[in-house]
This record gives structure tokens, C-alpha cells and sequence, in this order.
């Protein structure tokens, strides 16, 4: 591949061919990093390459403790996780019993002729719990 380097003032240019094996290595780096093959060329140019400030084993100590932290937690949060979703089941069939009563109440009172009152909290929270 032919790489040709413009200049952002002036007419200079620089060409240079590279090798497709680099220059797919290249689009390799800017799929992975999500930057573009320009970005990389630059990058490789004008030697910004990041080095890490702490040793490199400390860091990966670091992140195989979180990891296990991590994984004490989830032995902690995943029964909670299945005892709320029991609970929100539960509620949500109190929830449908309850509108069942009240519509046989309502049915009643008008069978009684007697006033209807319309509970519109009640009603909001029942659609709350049946969601």
C-alpha cells in the first residue's frame, strides 16, 4: 500500500509504500481501539505510545483481587436478586386478587344500589404492582 503524507500547510508531501501485512496489522489496532487508520499511522509517526506508570504485575494483582471481590459479592447479591423477584411476583398476584375483589365489590354495590366510590389511588397502585 501506498501511504502518502500531506503536510497541513504548504506542498510538500512524503510517499511511502508499506507492506499489507503491516498495513493490515494497522487496520487490525484501529478496529480494536476504535480509532481510525489515520489516527494509528499518527499515532506510530510521532511516538505516542502510552507506557503504563506502575508495574504491570501490580496492576494485574489488583484486578485479579477486585475480581474476586466481585465474586463474593454476586455470591451475596444473587440470592437477594431471586428473593425480590419472589416478593414482586408475589405482589403482583395480591395485586390481581385485589382488583378482582374490588371489581366484585363494585359489582355488589351496584346490585345493592348503593354509591360506587372510585378508589383512583388504590386503583394507580394496583397498576403499579401489576406491572
Amino acid at each position: 500500500m501506498l501511504l502518502i503524507i500531506k503536510p497541513d500547510k504548504g506542498f510538500g508531501k512524503i510517499e511511502v509504500e508499506i507492506p499489507d501485512e503491516l498495513y493490515n496489522r494497522i487496520l487490525e489496532l484501529s478496529e480494536a481501539y476504535g480509532v481510525s487508520p489515520e489516527r494509528v499511522f499518527e499515532i506510530i509517526l510521532t511516538d505516542e505510545f502510552k507506557s503504563p506508570k506502575e508495574n504491570l504485575e501490580k496492576l494485574e494483582n489488583k484486578i485479579k483481587e477486585l475480581q474476586k471481590k466481585t465474586g463474593e459479592l454476586e455470591k451475596i447479591w444473587a440470592p437477594l436478586r431471586y428473593k425480590a423477584y419472589g416478593v414482586s411476583e408475589d405482589n403482583k398476584i395480591l395485586a390481581i386478587e385485589l382488583s378482582g375483589l374490588l371489581a366484585e365489590n363494585m359489582q355488589l354495590k351496584r346490585f345493592l344500589r348503593k354509591k360506587i366510590e372510585k378508589n383512583i389511588e388504590l386503583r394507580k397502585l394496583i397498576e403499579y404492582y401489576m406491572q
